[in-house]
């Protein structure tokens, strides 16, 4: 019998995560008899002494927020993306017991987005200055946006995000800083992607007009549709959830952790059943 190897998801709240369900499916689906994913609830400050005490049986770490801030910083080497955007939502355990950060959210999204329809050249308005606008930010570099506006509470967090455009490659593409109080007025991009936390956005919703031209991806995925979401259908825009997001990031995760390929149609059937059922 195989030695037992272990990834998980840490995160605050993380009862919802439906990660499990995706990574157990595609171990099974693969023959990785011995593999296990579970959850484990997990603060940004808690995660490097948790990191740190976790036997060598540990294959890998999915991130959610609010710990991919502090997920790169725990590692002892990243790749140029995590770096670059400064967040890693992956950890992988390397053979001398040290961690590798990667981000994964990144290309999950360039394939959500382009899945939806979107095309370079686009307006792009990213709600939220966290972790995962910060890869919103990099997708929408590697998507040849013509602009990008961040909505933030606070403009010190707009600030923060500007290095991170630069090292992703877009000195010549404008980041623009926009107060929360002015979200509603940047909603009219040709993509808007919501990372703030569940209900953030939902006082937004009576005031949008939306385009139905606007593609609108939001992270969230439970509950589903959201509030944002719901309007965003109902004005014939194409919406994305976090769940596509979810597969198509947990995809390259799974690789990482277990060295095979994904076996992605198991893993999204598992997905879809675990929503519907």
């Amino acid at each position: 019998m195989a030695a037992p190897r272990r990834a998980a998801v840490l995160g605050t709240p993380i009862a919802h995560s439906l990660s499990p369900v995706i990574h157990n499916a595609g171990y099974a689906a693969a023959g990785l008899d011995g593999w296990s994913y579970t959850r484990i609830e997990c603060a940004a400050a808690e995660l490097p002494a948790l990191v740190a005490g976790l036997g060598p049986e540990w294959a890998g770490l999915s991130v959610t927020m609010p710990g991919k801030e502090a997920a790169l910083a725990v590692a002892a080497a990243s790749s140029p993306v995590a770096a670059a955007v400064g967040a890693a939502n992956t950890l992988v355990r390397r053979p001398d017991g040290s961690w590798y950060a990667d981000n994964t959210d990144v290309v999950g999204m360039v394939e959500v987005l382009t899945g939806a329809g979107v095309r370079p050249g686009v307006t792009v308005t990213v709600l939220g200055a966290g972790g995962t606008a910060r890869a919103a930010v990099a997708a929408a570099a590697r998507l040849d946006a013509r602009s990008v506006t961040v909505v933030a509470r606070r403009p010190e967090a707009v600030d923060e995000l500007r290095p991170v455009a630069a090292a992703v490659g877009m000195p010549s593409v404008p980041l623009t800083g926009a107060g929360w109080a002015d979200a509603v007025a940047h909603l009219h991009a040709d993509v808007v992607v919501s990372t703030v936390p569940k209900g953030a956005a939902d006082e937004l919703v009576g005031s949008v007009r939306w385009r139905p031209t606007t593609v609108l991806f939001d992270a969230l995925y439970d509950p589903w549709p959201t509030p944002l979401a719901a309007a965003a259908l109902v004005a014939g825009c194409r919406v994305v959830s976090g769940l596509d997001l979810l597969l198509a990031q947990a995809v390259g995760q799974f690789e990482q952790f277990t060295g095979v390929p994904a076996p992605r149609a198991a893993m999204a059937e598992a997905l879809h059943a675990a929503r519907v059922g």
